[in-house]
């Protein structure tokens, strides 16, 4: 008898404060005014980007610039692209463009018109270039829906965040004397894309270059650090654009290296020759590392 007695009241107490347990998660959410989530995420606004080590130029004993591009529609590149808003998302996320181009608003960073990094270009410039007008002629009906003339008017076209298709990198890389290790710096990026315009009546699309960031600047490291990227394999990852570039967690391939005559491999390869060519430079950077420790 005693046993069951102590069997219920050890029941009646593990009941009681499973009760309490769960009315106290009742009362810290209406608490914190907290009804679409079960915690308090934090955006981390005061975090601050590890600022890379310092590399002395006796110890860089070989090095070469490599040109890549991003492509924001492929399915692993696509937490670059997403979310189109202008604005931080629910979560708390902006896509690559909106984040800097809101850094470069706000007088945060400092972008150049090339990837020589030298010719700074303002807020204002990027932004004309981005928004502008065109010539438009409309067709003038009679009562019998027959064109008798035009008349001109200007249409005002506003710059879209899903035009942005994909980043050029420049990137530097070299190994250092001092652990004889191949590494790689990336010292610029820049967005690149769909600019439509009307020739001859008819839709012309080409792929041109917004402006040029430099990744090596503090105050660059320290905007991307506090955007968060989408991890679509954990949700709460935080994972910022700063760790993306830093971890090389992207998909890219090679566009150009440096040759003598400084030119782009699509200036004359083409198709799959041009894919061969991009694979074969990326094997030779390899091959560089992993000669060094043969014997």
């Amino acid at each position: 008898m005693k046993k069951i007695l102590f069997g219920l009241g050890i029941s009646c107490c593990l009941l009681w404060c499973s009760v309490s347990l769960k009315a106290q998660s009742i009362g810290d959410a209406e608490e914190e005014q907290n009804y679409n989530d079960f915690y308090k995420r934090e955006l981390r606004t005061g975090k601050q980007a590890m600022p890379f080590i310092h590399v002395r130029d006796i110890d860089v004993v070989w090095e070469t610039a490599i040109w890549r591009k991003i492509d924001f529609r492929e399915k692993f590149n696509q937490f670059f692209f997403y979310p189109t808003e202008t604005e931080r998302n629910a979560q708390g996320r902006i896509n690559l463009v909106n984040t800097l181009l809101q850094a470069l608003r706000n007088g945060e960073i400092e972008v150049f018109e090339d990837d020589d990094m030298k010719v700074p270009v303002d807020f204002e410039q990027v932004w004309g270039t981005l928004n502008r007008e065109r010539p438009l002629s409309i067709p003038i009906y009679n009562e019998w829906d027959e064109i008798i003339g035009t008349k001109d008017s200007i249409v005002h076209e506003e710059f879209d965040p899903e035009s942005v298709l994909g980043a050029n990198l420049k990137e530097w890389w070299y190994i250092d004397r001092e652990d004889t290790r191949q590494k790689v710096r990336i010292v610029g990026l820049s967005l690149f894309r769909n600019d439509c315009r009307d020739r001859d009546g008819e839709r012309e699309c080409n792929t041109i270059s917004m402006f040029w960031v430099p990744m090596n600047d503090m105050r660059v490291r320290n905007v991307l650090v506090k955007a968060r990227a989408f991890d679509e394999r954990n949700n709460v990852s935080r994972r910022s654009y700063d760790d993306i570039f830093v971890e090389r967690y992207f998909d890219s391939f090679v566009t150009r290296v440096t040759n003598t005559k400084n030119r782009p491999i699509n200036s004359y390869l083409t198709g799959v020759d041009a894919i061969l060519e991009s694979q074969a430079i990326e094997d030779e950077l390899f091959n560089i590392e992993s000669d060094m420790w043969e014997y």
